[in-house]
């Protein structure tokens, strides 16, 4: 078991905890001590003014780090605190490709300075970066990959790395490109190290290595790297020249990024906003989503005002509403994440989409014949009213079904037509189960009760 987990944990308490008590005399000893995502992760989880207090003792050279780790809101929050001076200083030394994340978040005024302070080769090299969309391939590859030939030998590559002296980090292959930079292969380190000294490198490389095209959204990136098992990948443009690679690190990155994401939005939330923000910020971001509940609650109490008469003469059909609602509430969330989940993982298309239909319709029937009978028969014996207990079982039925089929459908048709169904599809989900079985109790109750 790793013992520095625990640890690093003790110490993230112990801060806090010296934060509250106002106890802070060892305060930046303990903190400059911590990773740069460690620090992020602390300033993440405390209120603005204890933020403050942690950020001015985080050590200059560590800033720019710590930034690159933070959520979007927590960092411009930070950013806006620092004079242009501390930005600079920052920004210098980062790699580029940490820096490209965190360029667009720095007033426009500074990113004209803070690209005349670097070298020639680094601008360029930070343009190629920014060429390309954030949550791409090209916008999570780092372009320090190490190249060899095919034509020299397994010793010369040795000696090679020696005299570097230091390699990228989780440099675990060196890729092999062509004097045209055309990208053929990759050649891992322990090859390097157990193959024949004299054999070249042609000869030991895997000319089957993935490869990866710069426009290649940043969840297929991830998908690849877990099927395939990868520390490190190519990343090759549509002329086949390498353009830099992309490691394990940027991967693990964005499948958090993604888990969050798909936890936060079924919220109606968003993984970038800041825990600890303002009550007033945080009550305008969530009150978007709750009129839109509100909207479509109204939706379903219109239904329900459809047949004020029959309720009148039925008071058990307003008893037994909620039941039905929320028997198809559940029914249809427990497809809806299934489904988010396939989409998200690529599981998903439109070749095995009827196939799934018609598998969620049927587990539907069947947990509604248990579920419909056990409460047409509870209904029956309580209120003594077996055409009842019958309208009840209908009705579960119904909504069941119009679950399943809404549990699938709604994803599938929001992602469609463009629209994040983990963020808007539990709203459409509710309206389409509360609407079916306010409708189909009530309906079935006027036509057999009244």
């Amino acid at each position: 078991m790793n013992s520095e987990a625990p640890e690093k944990i003790t110490r993230l308490s112990a801060l806090r905890r010296a934060l509250e008590q106002g106890t802070m005399r060892h305060g930046p000893r303990m903190i400059n001590s911590l990773h740069p995502a460690e620090i992020a992760s602390l300033l993440e989880s405390l209120p603005p003014a204890k933020r403050e207090i942690v950020w001015e003792f985080v050590d200059p050279e560590l800033e720019g780090d710590v930034l690159v780790e933070l959520n979007e809101e927590v960092r411009a929050g930070l950013i806006s605190g620092m004079d242009a001076e501390e930005l600079i200083a920052a920004t210098e030394g980062m790699e580029v490709d940490d820096l490209a994340d965190l360029i667009g978040d720095l007033p426009e005024t500074l990113n004209e300075r803070v690209l005349r302070s670097m070298d020639a080769q680094d601008r360029e090299r930070l343009s190629a970066v920014l060429a390309f969309e954030e949550d791409s391939a090209g916008g999570l590859m780092n372009l320090d990959a190490v190249t060899v030939r095919p034509d020299v030998t397994v010793e010369v590559v040795l000696r090679y790395l020696r005299m570097r002296g230091e390699l990228p980090d989780r440099t675990d292959r060196l890729f092999v490109v062509n004097r045209h930079d055309k990208y053929l292969g990759a050649i891992d380190i322990t090859t390097l190290l157990t193959e024949d000294a004299d054999a070249t490198v042609g000869e030991a490389m895997d000319s089957t290595a993935e490869a990866i095209d710069p426009e290649t959204p940043a969840r297929e990136v991830a998908k690849l790297f877990a099927d395939h098992d990868l520390v490190s990948a190519a990343v090759v443009d549509k002329d086949g020249r390498l353009l830099g690679s992309i490691t394990i690190d940027d991967v693990v990155d964005v499948i958090r990024e993604e888990a969050e994401h798909s936890v936060l939005s079924l919220a109606g939330l968003d993984e970038d906003d800041d825990m600890f923000a303002s009550v007033r910020t945080s009550a305008r971001r969530r009150i978007v989503w709750l009129g839109a509940n509100l909207a479509t609650a109204g939706l379903a109490a219109n239904v329900v005002g459809l047949f004020e008469a029959t309720i009148e003469k039925m008071v058990a059909l307003a008893v037994l509403m909620p039941i039905v609602a929320s028997m198809g509430g559940i029914a249809g969330s427990q497809t809806f994440v299934l489904i988010i989940r396939g989409l998200a993982v690529g599981h998903i298309e439109q070749a095995n989409a009827k196939w799934l239909l018609a598998r969620e319709m049927a587990v539907g029937l069947l947990n509604g014949l248990v579920v419909a009978s056990l409460v047409g028969i509870a209904a029956g014996l309580w209120f003594r009213d077996w055409t009842l207990g019958l309208v009840i079982f209908a009705a579960l039925m119904i909504n069941l079904l119009a679950a399943a089929v809404a549990g699938v459908a709604v994803p599938l048709i929001l992602k469609r037509i463009g629209i994040d169904p983990a963020i808007a599809g539990s709203v459409v989900l509710t309206t389409v189960t509360d609407v079916v079985g306010f409708a189909s109790l009530l309906g079935l109750g006027t036509l057999f009760l009244t």
